[in-house]
């Protein structure tokens, strides 16, 4: 089987499911040829080096991302031919014969979103998800502090950010992945995701809470570890549908630490 068959059957399983594949997406071939065969999968977060390195040292010579290869988001390459580490990277590409295609748009399209789906389990919000609300989890009443203990310990973050009342009393909690926080409203006591600017949206939202004498919190995970998880949900959707090979998730990881 090739690479470009597994791709196949990706679109049709889709296609199954009512959604159609996008004319205009980031969903593509990044590097190497689709017409490699295949011995076994993996996927992840973010096809870094050590990602690559980590699959072609286990045999994996396809690499399902979700994130871009080549440092920006349509992974445009012309002003990086005389970038050293560009060239690495395509070196070693080449020469352990991976091939790395992107599942984006299309991971988010699925219901429910497996990128949200990994974070929540990780967490062990499952069983608390609301039946009607889509990424609202109604947890055992906690204090913000508690929460984001809790999170960063699960997680095993570097980097977490808390913005918010550590004190204040939490049990509705927004969950959203890689650069997709959910907007607090009166409903919601802490929006949970991977990154958002800091001027306006959220932050100033919490400041001006605060300065009302109202209590909202936001807890910031960084992109990979709010979405890395959820390329492990993307292997287990994935096996079934190419039963000749072994798909297993290889981490990006935290990329993130704090100044000691």
């Amino acid at each position: 089987m090739t690479a470009q068959q597994v791709v196949e059957r990706i679109q049709k399983k889709l296609q199954e499911l009512k959604i159609n594949w996008r004319a205009q997406t980031v969903d593509t071939f990044k590097a190497g040829s689709p017409e490699t065969e295949v011995r076994a999968i993996a996927t992840t977060g973010m096809a870094t080096f050590d990602v690559l390195r980590r699959a072609a040292a286990a045999g994996r010579n396809f690499v399902i991302t979700h994130e871009p290869t080549f440092y920006n988001h349509l992974d445009q390459t012309g002003d990086l031919e005389a970038d050293p580490i560009y060239q690495a990277k395509q070196r070693f590409i080449k020469d352990s014969h991976l091939v790395v295609f992107r599942f984006h748009d299309h991971a988010h399209a699925l219901q429910p979103d497996p990128l949200v789906a990994g974070s929540a389990r990780m967490l062990g919000w499952t069983q608390y998800a609301s039946p009607t609300e889509p990424r609202i989890y109604v947890l055992p009443p906690t204090t913000l502090r508690e929460l984001a203990v809790d999170v960063n310990t699960k997680l095993k973050g570097r980097a977490i950010r808390v913005a918010g009342d550590p004190e204040m009393k939490v049990t509705r909690v927004a969950l959203g992945p890689g650069y997709g926080v959910p907007p607090l409203t009166t409903s919601i006591d802490v929006a949970v995701g991977g990154e958002t600017a800091e001027s306006g949206g959220n932050a100033e939202y919490i400041l001006d809470a605060a300065a009302d004498g109202q209590k909202k919190g936001m807890i910031l995970l960084g992109h990979m570890m709010s979405e890395d998880w959820g390329m492990r949900e993307v292997a287990d959707w994935l096996r079934p549908l190419v039963p000749e090979v072994t798909v297993e998730w290889v981490p990006a990881g935290e990329p993130f630490t704090t100044a000691k």
